[in-house]
């Protein structure tokens, strides 16, 4: 893949996840700013269809990220985000609030989560005090999951996520967020989505946090939001405040 295409594959992620509509060549020119023919776009887009990292869902509209297609980006395009110190002071400002509420610590964990991805997100010590999830509404106002198959997959899905996660937590690593992407994700039921999780440590034990969306999340973002939300619940002086 050159230049230009990575270009190209990373305007079509970054559109394709803002509107859900195929990309033809003609937006990219007026949006993105490439210097070439439409032609010479279409060529390359043809190429990146045909080294399976696009797909095109009819013969007239524009092109798709394929999972491929969405695994190079994350591994070899998207930038490393971090969240501003404002942000940051937010996240734990919000977190502390929702605490202070008595809510239990994964419920105000993955409710803070899912308001700032716009995704379902998942906390929780597992079975030791059980996962929750937050944000379903959220996710099912995304066309992906408008079809009641996809829907009562999800539904499926959610009711046994503790054994799941206790599966995929022992896989992780201590400082690992791990990406699944579409037909790599473990929970098979959701196979037509992505989902995002890391490992997290306290007095209590060791928790698992996840965002669960459609294939064209924000992954910098939602990275940003999993790896800081980490350190805020393993950090020891959070921790005395949460549990004070």
């Amino acid at each position: 893949m050159n230049e230009r295409q990575k270009h190209i594959l990373a305007a079509i992620v970054e559109e394709y996840s803002k509107t859900a509509v195929p990309v033809g060549s003609q937006l990219l020119i007026e949006r993105y700013g490439f210097d070439v023919s439409s032609a010479t776009l279409r060529n390359d887009m043809l190429a990146l269809e045909n080294a399976g990292f696009l797909y095109q869902p009819h013969t007239s509209a524009g092109r798709i990220p394929t999972d491929e297609g969405y695994r190079f980006f994350v591994e070899e395009i998207m930038p490393d985000e971090t969240l501003s110190l404002s942000e940051q002071k937010s996240m734990q400002k919000e977190l502390l609030t929702l605490r202070a509420k008595h809510t239990r610590l994964g419920r105000s964990t993955a409710k803070l989560l899912s308001v700032l991805s716009g995704n379902l997100a998942v906390a929780g010590l597992g079975d030791n005090d059980g996962l929750y999830d937050f944000g379903m509404k959220e996710l099912l106002e995304n066309p992906e999951f408008r079809e009641l198959d996809e829907l009562c997959r999800l539904v499926e899905a959610l009711d046994s996520l503790d054994d799941k996660f206790d599966a995929i937590l022992e896989g992780l690593g201590q400082d690992e967020t791990r990406i699944y992407i579409g037909k790599e994700n473990p929970i098979v039921e959701i196979s037509n989505c992505s989902m995002m999780v890391a490992p997290y440590e306290t007095g209590e034990g060791r928790g698992i946090l996840a965002i669960i969306g459609p294939k064209r999340m924000q992954y910098a973002k939602n990275k940003s939001l999993i790896d800081h939300m980490r350190k805020l619940l393993s950090a020891s002086l959070v921790l005395i405040i949460l549990i004070h």
